[in-house]
């Protein structure tokens, strides 16, 4: 390992054993670099490096510090998207009601009726199954699993499939399999932060990557590869949530080749993909060999199923099932087999076909009221991106919108780590709003907010 990366873990090991202290100044670089006989690159380099891990911060002509680690107690009440929680178990109903445009799950297009007839025939045919321990995975389920993931000409191997509580179950159960405490794991600058989160909760470290407009950046990703050793990546190259950013074949394929130059495993998610017009072969097919591809059916067919599927490299699928099963408690019989059944029948297609043409028109909806620009990806999304104008930012609109009872997403929700550029973009989700009356008037109020600026909202100290 090379010297400035060493350098950099002992930076880490003593801010985590009490060494250092959250406002500790760390040595000038020139004095470091005489007492361990380096280079000042040297130690410039691992300097960085604890920069970028959120280790330190640093100033021009003041020094290089250690930052202050925020960590959760006891008596630190959980968020859950904008609600609090209550403390211990429970949640605690918002005092007034808000409309949701923070959420992305699957429209209400009647799929409900459906979604019961097909419960109903399960409880009716399985009787005794639905009151048992999942014992055996019944081939319907692979099969099912197999025709729902399939796209962009690739099409997985049974046997390689694992049924999962839903797809976040699922990423929690590959980041076990196929990494350690104190492992990093990389991710767009920009992603679905849960995941992120929820791996920090089992000691792994995430990094951000920088991105464009296809996503992640291969040359970031192999400098980030080369200089702090992650073992995993996380990605989302059908559409990336919030930016809507979509990998082209080729960016994928420059992904896979840094990937496979650095031993990376990949952790694909899917769950927007089927909401594409048009499908591209998944990383999964061209790096099966490090490669786990997950969706669902929370975006195209219902959330509350919790239902998806995790296509594994060959000889992984045990060991998920089995990682699965110990974080998630297993998988309810009465939902994977209604799952499957709804896949199998060509119901969740017919649902799906229904969710597309809902959020097309809600989409047209807020082209109509807001008028913000979009491209063909972020048009078959259920949310927007929406770049804010000054003076704008992202925090002050946010509250801007609670104040009308709007709860919508910005842009530091979705960092995987502290981060110092600002976009000064929000997420406005569209598809959960329970009518598109509803939703119409939501966007009214926030384009009003937008258009306006923030003289037109105050906060009360």
């Amino acid at each position: 390992m090379p010297f400035y990366l060493r350098l950099a873990n002992a930076i880490e090991r003593a801010i985590v054993d009490g060494l250092l202290k959250p406002g500790d100044k760390l040595p000038p670089q020139r004095d470091i670099a005489f007492d361990l006989k380096v280079t000042v690159g040297t130690i410039g380099r691992a300097y960085q490096i604890a920069r970028e891990r959120g280790l330190t911060t640093g100033e021009v002509g003041r020094g290089t510090y250690v930052r202050a680690i925020e960590t959760a107690s006891a008596s630190t009440p959980v968020m859950g998207g904008d609600f609090p929680l209550a403390r211990g178990l429970g949640t605690a109903a918002p005092v007034e009601p808000v409309i949701a445009l923070d959420s992305t799950a699957s429209p209400d297009v009647d799929q409900a009726e459906e979604i019961a007839r097909t419960i109903a025939e399960v409880i009716r045919d399985c009787p005794r199954q639905i009151i048992d321990y999942v014992r055996e995975v019944p081939q319907t389920w692979l099969e099912a699993g197999t025709a729902w993931l399939e796209t962009g000409g690739w099409r997985p191997d049974p046997a390689n499939v694992v049924p999962t509580l839903g797809v976040d179950a699922a990423i929690q159960a590959v980041v076990t399999v196929t990494t350690h405490p104190g492992d990093r794991i990389a991710f767009e600058e920009l992603c679905y932060s849960t995941v992120a989160r929820g791996a920090t909760t089992i000691g792994r470290l995430p990094l951000a990557v920088a991105m464009d407009e296809e996503g992640m950046l291969p040359d970031d990703l192999d400098r980030c590869a080369a200089r702090q050793h992650p073992r995993a990546i996380f990605l989302t190259p059908a559409a990336n949530n919030p930016t809507a950013a979509r990998m082209s074949l080729k960016r994928r394929e420059e992904i896979v080749s840094v990937a496979r130059r650095h031993n990376l495993t990949i952790i694909e998610d899917n769950v927007y993909g089927r909401l594409m017009p048009d499908a591209i072969p998944p990383i999964a097919a061209l790096a099966p060999e490090r490669t786990f591809f997950l969706e669902g059916l929370s975006k195209t067919v219902a959330a509350g199923l919790r239902a998806g599927w995790v296509v594994c490299p060959r000889g992984q699928a045990i060991r998920t099932t089995v990682a699965h099963n110990m974080l998630s408690g297993g998988r309810p019989f009465l939902n994977m087999e209604a799952a499957a059944r709804l896949v199998l029948s060509g119901a969740a297609e017919t649902v799906k076909r229904r969710v597309v043409a809902e959020i097309a028109a809600r989409g047209m909806l807020f082209n109509r009221i807001v008028a913000a620009p979009t491209t063909d990806v972020a048009a078959a999304m259920p949310f927007r991106w929406v770049q804010l104008p000054a003076p704008w930012t992202s925090p002050a609109f946010l509250l801007a919108a609670r104040n009308h009872n709007i709860r919508i997403h910005g842009e530091d929700e979705y960092r995987p780590v502290r981060g110092e550029r600002q976009r000064h973009c929000v997420r406005i989700g569209l598809s959960v709003v329970r009518d598109r009356e509803t939703l119409a008037a939501a966007l009214t109020t926030l384009k009003g907010l937008i258009d306006s600026g923030s003289i037109s909202y105050e906060s009360v100290a």
